[in-house]
């Protein structure tokens, strides 16, 4: 406990990667202008890290590989969780409430899977969790969603979440690369990790997604409510055919609050390309919201990264540092409602763009057009090139179908029958059409 205003706060930090080291430099290098703002100092006490002894470019800080030195330390007032992963990062974030410390983390998979749980523990022992930095990195998405949009109803948010996916999205559709190139390209730049599964496969874009349901519905969203695709099956041709159509294709994280439920989905998709969204490029990020008092609004930034990350950890230090000063910490625990169900990816309606290729005779169009057809899948506009070749030998033609409004299920179930007929020997992608 702070007793006086000239005491420093403690800060214990559990982790020292990248972003750590980014967030100890600046606590060390901006110490008298954070001091200044709390209104007395706030000193790093220790550091856990797996090796001590490893030779690391930030100077004068006390490391250990004892969490026990981090979590039980009775100088530390806030314990910094910048381990990433689940586990052991959960685990020390309880052991370190139950301490009785307060706890900042830029950990989207913990948040996403235990947030709820961990907000709600923290609040019965008198203190907050702050985690701005694990949904936007550098972007303030969490801290207006917990008070400047609490007065509105919050029908929607589409975002662009995932630097490293949204880079190689940019790569394919303004180079032509293929997947693969593309991948490699953003690996050699340091934006895709050598293990690339958890973004370009979606599973980051759904923690996030989960923490930002979670605020802007109130409700418990788990990342296995997230219906999610990732990017691995996007090819050149679908971004050649977005552009002429008049879309761009980003991987999207979709919250919607329908009658029927909370619709959650993560998977590429077709937007207009006059909207916001489309003009996101590289490695940027952004949030977009539709509130009834606040219309339509977009956060975007770079989000990740050690500069940003950093930059929103050491903020929700600050703000812890300045309320813990002025008295008991008042957490920032929002109700949930229990009764908000989850709505089935399958009873989704949109419209959407199926891309295949065909044996080059007459009928093959009408064939198709007859299965959509017999499940009241209607046609907005088809287009077809001639002479592809594939990777098997051949020639084929190309075609590509945009439909008006269908349901998800009736648009599986005839793509099943489609994949049976000979005359169709692959269906190169189905991609939804966010209008």
């Amino acid at each position: 406990m702070v007793n006086s205003m000239t005491e420093a706060v403690g800060v214990g930090m559990l982790g020292l990667g990248v972003v750590g080291s980014g967030v100890a430099r600046a606590l060390r290098d901006k110490a008298a202008t954070i001091g200044q703002r709390v209104g007395r100092p706030v000193e790093l006490r220790g550091v856990l890290v797996r090796d001590p002894e490893r030779q690391r470019d930030v100077e004068g800080v006390s490391l250990t590989r004892d969490p026990r030195a981090v979590l039980d330390d009775p100088r530390v007032q806030i314990v910094v969780e910048v381990m990433g992963g689940e586990e052991p990062a959960h685990a020390y974030i309880r052991r370190a409430i139950s301490a009785g410390k307060h706890i900042v983390t830029a950990n989207k998979e913990v948040m996403a899977k235990h947030g709820p749980e961990i907000v709600s523990d923290a609040a019965r022992c008198g203190l907050d969790v702050a985690y701005e930095a694990s949904v936007g990195g550098g972007i303030p998405v969490i801290g207006p969603f917990k008070l400047d949009l609490l007065a509105n109803d919050i029908s929607s948010l589409s975002a662009i979440i995932n630097g490293t996916t949204n880079y190689i999205i940019t790569r394919m559709s303004q180079a032509g690369l293929d997947f693969g190139s593309a991948l490699r390209e953003a690996q050699d730049a340091g934006y895709a990790e050598a293990d690339p599964r958890n973004d370009i496969e979606g599973i980051d874009a759904a923690y996030k997604l989960s923490i930002l349901a979670t605020l802007a519905f109130h409700a418990r969203v788990h990342p296995n409510d997230v219906y999610r695709e990732g990017i691995g099956g996007l090819e050149p041709s679908d971004f050649r055919y977005a552009r002429e159509l008049g879309y761009a294709t980003p991987l999207l994280a979709i919250g919607k609050r329908e009658p029927e439920g909370l619709e959650l989905r993560v998977h590429p998709a077709f937007v207009p390309r006059g909207s916001m969204l489309a003009n996101v490029d590289g490695v940027f990020t952004a949030v977009q919201v539709e509130g009834d008092l606040i219309g339509r609004i977009l956060f975007y930034g770079r989000g990740a990264g050690a500069g940003p990350t950093s930059s929103a950890v050491v903020a929700d230090v600050i703000d812890l540092a300045q309320r813990i000063g002025a008295g008991p910490v008042r957490p920032s625990l929002a109700p949930t409602d229990a009764n908000i169900r989850l709505r089935a990816v399958s009873d989704v309606r949109t419209r959407y763009y199926l891309r295949l290729v065909s044996a080059d005779r007459p009928g093959v169009i009408a064939t198709v057009a007859g299965i959509l057809g017999e499940r009241s899948i209607s046609l907005s506009s088809v287009l077809q090139k001639e002479d592809v070749p594939l990777e098997e030998g051949g020639r084929y033609a190309e075609i590509v179908f945009m439909t008006h409004h269908a349901q998800e299920a009736a648009v599986q179930e005839a793509l099943e029958q489609i994949r049976r007929l000979e005359v169709v020997p692959r269906i190169g992608s189905l991609i939804r059409v966010e209008d």
